[in-house]
């Protein structure tokens, strides 16, 4: 089984953007040294939600300071950019990092994000579409052209040129729409689960897809899907539900906060207001527990990755860095993560 770290470098309040940009590189560089096989990287815009607005650019600086560890997108938001622009950031990338780039896309999700970029988000479904198709296309194609109903390339060759051949790995994100996970199987690439999907339901959409690549004659084994949790080992289970509680609650209640706007965002605000101006009941504790995460003692979380490879997920990935929790206790549940979980999938 591979295992991945993924962080959406989450910016609490009272915290610090550079100090926290510090502790995700020393994350990895740790992630490294424990034998994980990848490191993603969300893409947020205008929140404290995440501060990786350039997932790229974070993923190569971090490329120079590692040697081995694959770096991921999850995920690019390509209506929010230029194709050849994210083709050549891309490829460049790749070519900084000799061949460990990942590249997940998806549509995202956040209305205030697409008004920030002054983009009409009902258009979303036909730019992401031939947004990859142009980036793809541009990788492997030499003095290429495209006169499309979003974007034209005029004989373009790219430089750099990435190193993996014919390019780099492609995921595609999908959740709820049909449109989109249709797409993602008329591709050939894998599928790639978020945080987002309570276990079942993810479950259930792998389960969909591999049946749906399979009828598409791409065969598509559910055992190239990254599968993301939040995540969180400890000594006890007691310590564990502590540990996690405060990062958790905070990281879902942005989540509700963030649908909430259109336009603008909630950076400047206040999230306790917000709660009392809504008569805020957090997401209960318990659900998330029992239904969105793997976490408890090295014992519990082995048994939890295990079903999850009885059905299929050879590929999961380790939310440790969810809601601002502690430097310290992400490089302390890795660590015991690497001592006590992972000699059970070797």
């Amino acid at each position: 089984m591979k295992f991945a770290l993924f962080s959406h470098i989450a910016w609490p309040e009272g915290t610090n953007q550079r100090q926290i940009i510090e502790q995700t590189t020393e994350e990895v560089q740790h992630g490294e040294s424990l034998g994980f096989h990848s490191a993603w990287f969300a893409e947020h815009h205008f929140s404290r939600y995440g501060i990786g607005s350039s997932s790229l650019m974070i993923a190569g600086a971090i490329a120079v300071q590692t040697k081995t560890i694959r770096l991921g997108t999850a995920v690019l938001v390509p209506p929010l950019h230029n194709p050849i622009r994210l083709a050549e950031d891309t490829a460049t990338v790749d070519l900084i990092s000799n061949g460990r780039l990942d590249v997940g896309f998806g549509r995202g999700s956040a209305a205030y994000e697409y008004t920030g970029y002054d983009i009409d988000q009902s258009a979303s479904q036909g730019m992401f579409r031939e947004s990859i198709n142009t980036i793809q296309a541009l990788w492997t194609t030499p003095d290429y052209s495209h006169d499309g109903r979003h974007y034209s390339v005029n004989h373009a060759t790219l430089v750099p040129s990435p190193v993996q051949r014919p390019h780099p790995p492609i995921y595609i994100a999908a959740t709820r729409t049909q449109a989109t996970l249709e797409f993602v199987v008329s591709t050939g690439h894998p599928l790639i689960i978020g945080v987002v999907l309570n276990t079942a339901d993810a479950l259930d959409l792998c389960r969909l897809f591999v049946t749906m690549s399979k009828e598409s004659g791409h065969n598509v084994p559910m055992s190239d899907i990254p599968f993301f949790r939040y995540f969180y080992v400890a000594e006890t289970e007691e310590q564990a539900r502590i540990d996690a509680k405060v990062a958790l609650d905070w990281n879902l209640d942005m989540i509700g906060w963030r649908r909430t706007f259109t336009e603008g965002s909630e950076v400047g605000l206040n999230l306790a207001d917000w709660r009392g101006a809504v008569n805020y009941t957090p997401p209960d504790f318990e659900h998330l527990y029992n239904q969105r995460v793997v976490m408890g003692t090295p014992g519990q979380v082995v048994a939890q990755i295990k079903d999850l490879q009885a059905q299929g997920i050879e590929y999961f990935g380790c939310n440790f860095a969810f809601g601002g929790m502690p430097h310290d206790k992400i490089m302390r549940s890795m660590e015991l993560f690497s001592k006590e979980v992972m000699p059970h999938f070797s």
